[in-house]
């Protein structure tokens, strides 16, 4: 009898990894274009636990406090060229994207002023995307940001799924088809 039970246990745990690979699978299947870059991880990779700053001085937060949805985290800096350039791609992205069950989370790396903050927003025109700090680079050192852009995928478990460094069209038919894949789930 235990023997039968751990070979149903056995199967089920390899049929799950199974589902798990053909979902990396058809999501690769998807990229196109820059999201070539966007590498998926074959088993998901934890997040940091590190606390940031929140916009306008509203304390802080962690990762864990994002659980529950799909978060797409961007690790930028007001002085970043490409970042200026995918910032209202994200923009694009969180308005028809975002809601209980997906969120674009942006955090300014290092040091990067509230005031140049809100103006590096003020100047690209967008409006629908948090200003949180890292200005320790806690949380970009515990998840190995070794350069800008970086942005990752977080499941609802808050664990990093995918990850792309440099900027992308994130706006892109390629993008939305990857988002919405990973939304059906």
């Amino acid at each position: 009898m235990k023997k039968l039970l751990l070979a149903l246990v056995y199967t089920a745990l390899a049929s799950g990894a199974n589902i798990a690979a053909a979902d990396v699978a058809a999501w690769e299947s998807l990229r196109e274009g820059d999201m070539k870059k966007l590498v998926f991880h074959a088993e998901p990779k934890p997040a940091s636990d590190a606390e940031f700053n929140l916009a306008d001085g509203a304390g802080t937060a962690t990762l864990a406090d994002y659980q529950g949805k799909y978060v797409l985290l961007n690790f930028w800096a007001t002085w970043c060229a490409p970042c200026r350039k995918e910032m209202p791609m994200l923009a694009d992205l969180q308005t028809e994207f975002g809601g209980d069950r997906f969120e674009v989370l942006t955090l300014a790396t290092g040091r990067n002023s509230p005031v140049g903050i809100q103006k590096f927003f003020d100047e690209i025109g967008v409006t629908n995307l948090p200003r949180h700090q890292d200005p320790k680079q806690a949380v970009a050192r515990d998840m190995a940001v070794l350069g800008l852009p970086i942005t990752v995928i977080l499941n609802p478990e808050g664990e990093e799924i995918a990850r792309l460094q440099g900027d992308a069209v994130w706006n892109s038919d390629s993008a939305k088809a990857i988002l919405t894949s990973i939304l059906a789930e």
